[in-house]
């Protein structure tokens, strides 16, 4: 296995996941508050799954997103 290809390809996968999760969330948020869907001052749970078929990974990743 090449080390700095496999290094690379998994920082750009990650960053990619960071960027467009980011987005996704904060666009559906605003889309709640502004649609009185939510009142702004919500804990809400969060929930993503990785998974990687080939190697048989699933890992989930729990939290809670504060919105005061």
């Amino acid at each position: 296995m090449n080390e700095d290809a496999f290094n690379i390809s998994l920082r750009g996968f990650l960053k990619k996941v960071g960027i467009t999760s980011q987005r996704e969330i904060e666009q559906s948020i605003r889309g709640a508050l502004a649609s009185g869907k939510l009142k702004g001052n919500e804990k809400l749970p969060v929930k993503m799954t990785l998974t990687i078929d080939g190697v048989g990974l699933s890992h989930v990743v729990e939290a809670n997103i504060n919105l005061e």
